[in-house]
């Protein structure tokens, strides 16, 4: 608990600082461009104050400074307008602009909202107005906050997925050597069993016991095999997918409770899919698992079998108490679960083996609260043609 509570704090450590940085570095660029334009709002003041001397003089000499302010404005796009509204002069705006009145009308009023105009006092009553916009340096400075923003997010991003990935990976790993370790554990009772179910049949017990304890047993070689196989790419080869949904089906009904009124529905043909067998029946059982324990062990299930040229779909269907569309992609997250006891992985586990292992795809197909689910696997059929069962 207390390595958990320092790994949390390093975490939201990391955080807040690195909020606190972008922070910093978002109100300097914000800072540094509103100095830039009142710098920029100075020096207009300046040129102003330049256009009303020359209007106001009455001889040439010692104009050059004052040529040389008005002239020094070579990028800040300028408008001067009369007490009338009309425009006297324009400076630094684009040559096709300047051709058309009403383009030129609709640029004077982009610098209207830009800045506030400065007056220019000529005296005799007489006030022009000087309209300016924003530099092109500090057009270009304004996107530079946004800029950084988007790149900041983006490096968060990227470690936010390589965190995501390199956590998934140790989840991975160790639930694989969980698994490894639960078929190992499993194989020295299941030995002992088998050896057991040897005596028994010397000591000439009723063989249908018998029977349904081997059936049993073979269906921990079953589990057994199952769990090994986590962790590693498991095998693929043509099989007859019929035949083995019918198999799931028949075990799962002879072992659950006798409310719950199970109904298959299968083609009539072999139709081939490359399958891990025992993987597939192992996806079976815990969508029936899930649908017995939705029914609350009573209800109809309904196993169901289509398919077209390109693809297999099993369908999975209960009566019991349904599932939030909010929740159809969240069922099959890992440690999702909305029982008491569980831990939330078998979906989880199915959708791996379905979607990982086969290359198929399994979601909810449908689903109404307190009326029912029903959930569908869809399989990619192996490149063979159909035949009779």
């Amino acid at each position: 608990m207390r390595f958990s509570n320092k790994r949390n704090f390093r975490r939201w450590f990391i955080i807040v600082t690195s909020l606190i940085i972008v922070s910093l570095i978002v109100w300097n660029a914000v800072a540094f461009f509103q100095r830039i334009k009142e710098e920029e709002r100075v020096k207009m003041n300046i040129w102003a104050s330049a256009q009303v001397y020359l209007d106001q003089v009455d001889t040439d000499t010692g104009l050059d400074l004052y040529l040389e302010i008005i002239n020094s404005n070579s990028s800040i796009p300028t408008i001067l307008v009369d007490d009338n509204g009309q425009i006297v002069d324009a400076m630094n705006i684009p040559g096709e602009i300047m051709a058309s009145e009403e383009e030129l009308q609709q640029f004077l009023a982009s610098l209207k909202s830009t800045n506030e105009p400065i007056e220019m006092d000529l005296g005799e009553g007489r006030v022009n107005r000087v309209y300016y916009g924003n530099s092109p340096m500090l057009n270009k400075l304004k996107y530079y906050p946004l800029a950084l923003i988007l790149i900041i997010i983006l490096f968060i991003a990227v470690i936010y997925f390589f965190y995501r990935t390199t956590k998934s990976s140790e989840q991975n790993k160790l639930w694989a050597g969980m698994a490894k370790e639960t078929a190992h554990q499993i194989g020295t009772p299941l030995s002992s069993l088998i050896g057991w179910t040897e005596i028994l049949k010397e000591e000439k017990v009723n063989p249908d016991f018998i029977t349904e304890i081997e059936k049993d047993v073979d269906r921990l070689k079953t589990i057994t095999e199952r769990f090994s196989k986590i962790g590693s790419a498991p095998t693929l080869e043509p099989a007859n997918i019929v035949e083995k949904t019918r198999d799931s089906f028949d075990y799962l009904e002879a072992r659950s409770s006798k409310l719950i009124k199970f109904q298959l529905q299968l083609p009539s043909e072999k139709i081939l899919v490359n399958l891990n067998a025992q993987l597939y029946s192992w996806t079976i059982e815990n969508l029936v698992r899930n649908a017995i324990d939705a029914m609350k062990g009573k209800g109809e299930l309904e196993i169901k079998l289509k398919q077209d040229s390109k693809k297999v779909y099993i369908q999975v269907t209960d009566t019991g108490k349904g599932i939030p569309k909010s929740k159809f992609k969240r069922i099959f997250e890992p440690g999702f679960t909305t029982k008491k006891r569980g831990w939330g992985l078998g979906l989880s586990l199915s959708k791996r083996i379905i979607e990982k292992y086969h290359g198929g795809r399994i979601k909810v197909l449908r689903s109404e609260i307190n009326k029912g689910t029903t959930i569908e696997i869809q399989l990619h059929r192996a490149k063979t043609a159909a035949s009779p069962v």
